[in-house]
């Protein structure tokens, strides 16, 4: 078993990426290792012919995928828009991983994030030595991805400066990257492309231009529509991690993780399951993604400070840490929720006294 903490899609999902390319026999794209319909299965799962099962990575409107797989093989890029914790990262690195095999041209977008990080930076003490020259130039990932025709990938795009932004309406409207010091460009070559990823709760940070907004094209990714879904997604995460971190522990029981998503969904809806209790919402975004981290979490004391089987006092300092982010509002509104919801439940005893005992 690997010894690295966290593998690369292509990398943990090799046998599937393997099954699905001996098995495509449809058209791909120039550079692309899998047809766009074997992306999309990658990337929602399914039984291929030979009756091999691919795992769904993506849990949702499989037309989304569709989507952005079609984007991708036009000359417009892709913008993957959505609240924190909707799989936008999680759906980009799976898809650079089923197109180009390699997921790891990527750029963190901060705001302390300069041109130099998408266009291309310098070595200075080569450059002071010899002056500007091509073994002075530090490549990009953007840089590379062009020149090898493969996916770019940039996080948080609307967390990077304006100025900064725009430095990507060159390389995606002309497909190509100039560098004056040199007196040359770089093309990209058939196969790249650009995939971005924003926050719906980072709007008005660093607006996208106009001007870069008419280079992508946007698909939302919403939080899942049913109950069903979110757990589905849940387990099969919490059950990816349990596998990695090795954790002497029993899998979580299903009640549990429905246990998890009721709370997560009912505060961020403003209102109890059953739809006769109405609650106030939480400043936090209470995400599938941190309902992963809860269970995670809570697994992690099962096995170290409990009997190895996930219960409700596992479970509680995470819930609290996640939906308490204020300390003053979140806090009033989750002591209301545990009276008015939770405490009713004959079933949910446990998580009211084990959370009753965190205040």
């Amino acid at each position: 078993m690997s010894t690295v903490l966290r593998q690369h899609a292509e990398q943990l999902f090799a046998q599937e990426l393997e099954e699905l390319q001996k098995n495509d026999s449809n058209k791909k794209p120039a550079n692309w290792k899998l047809s766009p319909q074997s992306v999309v299965m990658y990337l929602t799962g399914g039984k291929l012919n030979n009756g091999f099962e691919v795992s769904p990575k993506y849990i949702g409107n499989k037309r989304l995928m569709e989507i952005a797989v079609a984007t991708l093989t036009t000359d417009r890029a892709l913008l993957l828009y959505g609240l924190p914790g909707t799989a936008k990262s999680w759906v980009s690195e799976h898809l650079a991983a089923a197109i180009s095999g390699d997921s790891t041209m990527i750029v963190q977008g901060t705001a302390g994030t300069g041109e130099e990080a998408i266009r291309y930076g310098w070595n200075y003490a080569r450059l002071l030595a010899e002056g500007p020259s091509e073994k002075a130039l530090v490549e990009t990932p953007v840089m590379r991805a062009m020149k090898d025709g493969k996916i770019a990938r940039i996080e948080e795009l609307t967390r990077i400066g304006a100025d900064v932004q725009d430095t990507l309406i060159t390389i995606l409207s002309e497909k190509t990257l100039p560098v004056p010091e040199l007196n040359t460009e770089v093309q990209a070559v058939r196969g790249f492309n650009v995939i971005a990823t924003a926050n719906n709760r980072d709007k008005g940070v660093n607006e996208l231009s106009s001007a870069l907004k008419r280079r992508f094209n946007t698909v939302i990714l919403p939080v899942p529509d049913s109950m069903e879904e979110e757990i589905d997604i849940v387990r099969r995460r919490v059950e990816s991690f349990e596998k990695v971190m090795e954790l002497p522990a029993e899998p979580p029981a299903l009640q549990e993780i429905k246990r998890i998503v009721t709370i997560f969904r009912e505060l961020r809806n403003g209102a109890s399951l059953d739809g006769k209790t109405k609650i106030k919402s939480p400043s936090g975004t209470l995400s599938t993604a941190e309902a992963i981290s809860v269970v995670n979490n809570g697994m992690a004391m099962a096995a170290y400070f409990g009997d190895g089987q996930l219960k409700a006092n596992d479970l509680a300092a995470g819930i609290l840490g996640a939906v308490v982010k204020d300390p003053v509002q979140d806090k009033i509104v989750w002591k209301e929720y545990l009276e008015t919801v939770v405490k009713p439940r004959e079933e949910w005893k446990d998580i009211y006294r084990a959370c009753r005992d965190l205040d």
